[in-house]
């Protein structure tokens, strides 16, 4: 092969890689933060997409526990005491799970924060269990969502949504 060929070849090569490369993860990696008077909150997700699936009773059943994300378990981080629904929640880094219902969902944090998914979920281990109001949505949200807000934080995807309402202690 002359020297042309072989440079070519190395280019169109790193091309190639370089665009393999740029295409977004099929869940990438999230993070939402935000504070709640003096306490700061961040979740780490990761982010699937619809990608033409129905989510809400079918991809992800209703009245049992989901990761709340895709891969590793979500993770849900205070790091001053706040309250969640009226309800104390410590300083601390926790797994966030749901179990997703059609008018209310129970949002579910979980002291072993470092998990694969719910796969190995052991409610012995909650910090705090709350019950939220949960709602279809007009607007389609194609990849899954956290935002943390003034009055609390919320998760949407396809056409669900739940919140809930954090204060400061």
């Amino acid at each position: 092969m002359n020297f042309k060929k072989i440079l070519f070849s190395a280019l169109m090569l790193g091309a190639f890689v370089f665009a393999a490369q740029a295409q977004e993860k099929p869940s990438p990696a999230r993070t939402a933060e935000g504070t709640v008077g003096d306490a700061k909150i961040t979740i780490n997700y990761s982010s699937p997409a619809v990608k033409g699936r129905m989510i809400w009773g079918d991809l992800v059943p209703l009245g049992q526990v989901w990761r709340a994300g895709a891969n590793e378990a979500t993770t849900f981080t205070t790091d001053k005491d706040i309250m969640v629904e009226g309800q104390k929640l410590p300083a601390g880094t926790y797994a966030f799970f749901i179990i997703p219902g059609e008018y209310e969902s129970t949002f579910i944090f979980n002291t072993e924060a470092k998990q694969w998914g719910a796969f190995n979920y052991d409610s012995s281990k909650d910090a705090l269990r709350v019950n939220v109001p949960s709602q279809q949505t007009s607007s389609m949200e194609e990849r899954l969502v956290y935002e943390v807000t003034g009055e609390g934080f919320e998760i949407r995807w396809e056409y669900g949504k739940a919140e809930a309402k954090l204060s400061a202690q």
